[in-house]
């Protein structure tokens, strides 16, 4: 049975299933997921219990100590071909699940909402494949002996993955593609806004792969308790979790106490700095479908735009005619570029950060309002804001842009610098070199040049500062989910 057959029995509202132990299983509870685009219960997930979290790890504990999925590269190879295979398979089904359980516009499926991380399983099928895990470092003189040296990589152990609800597939898979070729197991936790996408994909590797029982468990949970016994119990060796930075600080304190690895990708302030050459035209355009991209969803985006203080007004009036442009609406339309937001709870805290800003001082340029039916709020422009400002500072999760105007270039470093978070940013300009001056200033993990993608499946993403620890995708998001082992052995 295919995917878009189980999610089109009766009403459409079908209850998924969790992978623990190699055995597709329910729960004696569950919760419902919403369509954001329309408010309707679209199906409902299994309530995972703190025991059923407990069972995974010990699943995963007993697949990584007494099988040899660690050390058998073929069968990794093997298992992560069969799981790309399975999602080009599935592709379609999985198209409209992600549509309607994110609320994701039907074209960002063609890229980071779904396709891209397809092709993110390959990318690390075929570095399983062509990777050498051995590193030769030579031989010295020590002592009247020769001694030869040498590290090895292997496998950190059972890996914990707790992912948010914005890009489900894209978030799920950058953490279990290259756990699975680095040897690891793993327990993945589904957020609890878009949990069908990721029960799907647990579906897919029981009945599609020989990934061997335990290698991989799903879960879903609207409870914070469950993702707490993942990163406490002392069988989990890291963490790797994308989300907010404050529940990012939690789970490094909690996976203290034994001393886990973590890799945290946490939250975002990026700022888009136009310097004075830049055509003021093609920034606002970046700016505009920059800020409405998933409906502001995103780390990653740009949500505070630096321009000089002469350019301020031109550059608002610019942008405000692009964000009243911008085609929202229902998701499944082709021609929709935003669709909603993923829940009241999202919206409400959106338009309250948006009404304090307004009392704060800062000019609302357009947007600023809730649409119904469903969970959509309008692309929304904030011009003069206060850089130490809340809607400055602290990160939205929604189509709304704040304006900065800032002196000259050094002003617009310090203020793009003025954050806790340094995931990404970008710079608009007509001269290349005082582009690169400008973002090499900017103390964050990713940055964009005139409209520059950096986000593709070999370049590491991951940021500085209070955006999180490590890096994902890439050969670093390999090396994450592995230790180095050194060497050293008398030679003749």
């Amino acid at each position: 049975m295919s995917l878009a057959q189980k999610d089109s029995e009766a009403t459409g509202a079908v209850t998924r299933r969790q992978l623990i132990d190699g055995r597709l299983v329910a729960a004696d509870a569950t919760f419902a997921s919403l369509n954001p685009a329309t408010g309707e219960v679209l199906g409902h997930a299994p309530e995972a219990t703190e025991e059923q979290a407990r069972k995974a790890v010990a699943a995963a504990r007993r697949a990584f100590d007494t099988t040899d999925w660690a050390t058998d590269t073929e069968l990794r190879y093997r298992c992560l071909d069969q799981l790309h295979s399975a999602l080009v398979e599935q592709r379609e089904d999985l198209r409209e699940l992600t549509i309607a359980d994110a609320g994701s516009p039907r074209t960002l499926t063609y890229g980071a909402q779904l396709d891209e991380p397809i092709d993110l399983v390959r990318y690390y099928a075929d570095l399983l494949k062509n990777r050498s895990f051995v590193e030769d470092m030579g031989a010295v003189e020590y002592m009247g002996q020769r001694h030869h040296r040498w590290v090895e990589w292997e496998a950190a152990g059972v890996a914990a993955a707790i992912i948010p609800y914005n890009y489900p597939n894209q978030l799920a898979l950058a953490k279990l593609a290259p756990a699975l070729a680095a040897g690891c197991t793993l327990v993945l936790k589904a957020a609890p806004d878009t949990p069908l996408v990721t029960l799907a994909l647990g579906e897919l590797i029981a009945e599609h792969t020989d990934i061997p029982a335990g290698v991989v468990n799903v879960l879903s949970s609207s409870q914070a308790s469950v993702g707490e016994v993942l990163t406490t119990h002392p069988d989990v060796d890291l963490v790797s979790f994308t989300g907010a930075s404050p529940t990012g600080r939690r789970i490094m304190a909690a996976a203290s106490d034994t001393v886990k690895r973590v890799f945290l990708e946490l939250g975002g302030k990026s700022a888009l700095v136009v310097l004075d050459d830049a055509d003021l035209k093609s920034a606002a355009t970046y700016a505009a479908y920059m800020i409405c991209l998933h409906s502001g969803q995103a780390c990653a985006i740009t949500s505070r735009m630096l321009v000089p203080g002469a350019h301020h007004d031109a550059i608002v009036e610019q942008v405000a005619k692009r964000l009243q442009r911008v085609p929202c609406g229902d998701p499944n339309d082709p021609k929709t570029y935003m669709g909603p937001l993923i829940s009241e709870r999202q919206r409400d805290k959106v338009d309250g950060m948006v009404q304090r800003a307004v009392a704060a001082g800062a000019t609302l340029v357009t947007g600023g309002q809730k649409v119904d039916p469903g969970y959509f709020y309008q692309p929304t422009l904030l011009a003069n804001v206060d850089p130490d400002s809340e809607i400055a500072q602290e990160e939205v999760f929604g189509p709304v842009l704040a304006v900065i105007p800032y002196d000259d270039d050094d002003h617009a470093v310090r203020i793009a610098n003025n954050s806790i978070y340094g995931l990404s940013g970008a710079v608009q300009s007509a001269d290349r070199e005082r582009a690169l001056a400008v973002a090499r200033r900017i103390r964050t993990g990713t940055f964009s040049i005139n409209g520059g993608n950096y986000f593709f499946s070999d370049t590491p993403f991951g940021g500085y500062k209070q955006s999180g620890i490590g890096r994902e995708k890439g050969v670093a998001g390999l090396e994450e989910f592995m230790e180095r082992k050194t060497f050293g052995e008398v030679v003749a």
